[in-house]
């Protein structure tokens, strides 16, 4: 699957200027479109579309301790309705992806990850 003619193996994501790939390559692989893209959308939710709702539900937290698991139920409650309003809104989810493609491209183009801080304050 992976052999080229001379016998040795060949990845078929190699390529690019730093062998990680094609940075003009735009296709997703399933585990790009079903782990790392849901996980992206869900972070930028949270964090970025509902970061009051989760304020509430995280000090409803703290102030309860182990009880917050009956006592902030609603609180809970909202913040999942937020997230999935997001998580289910097809223009944001186009959205996170294309940021992912650009940042995959940078990255195959110059062979330099991202810091978390970078990711989320772009």
């Amino acid at each position: 699957m992976f052999a080229s003619s001379s016998g040795e193996r060949k990845s078929r994501y190699a390529g690019g200027p730093h062998g990680l790939g094609d940075p003009d390559d735009y296709s997703l692989r399933t585990i790009e479109k079903n782990v790392v893209i849901t996980k992206i959308v869900r972070e930028k939710a949270k964090y970025e579309k509902c970061s009051d709702e989760n304020k509430i539900f995280g000090d409803c937290c703290l102030n309860n301790g182990f009880s917050m698991v009956y006592k902030c139920k609603t609180e809970a409650k909202c913040l999942n309705d937020c997230m999935a309003k997001w998580f289910y809104n097809d223009e944001f989810v186009k959205e996170c992806q294309n940021k992912y493609l650009q940042d995959r491209r940078e990255y195959r183009l110059t062979g330099v990850k991202k810091n978390p801080e970078q990711k989320m304050s772009s």
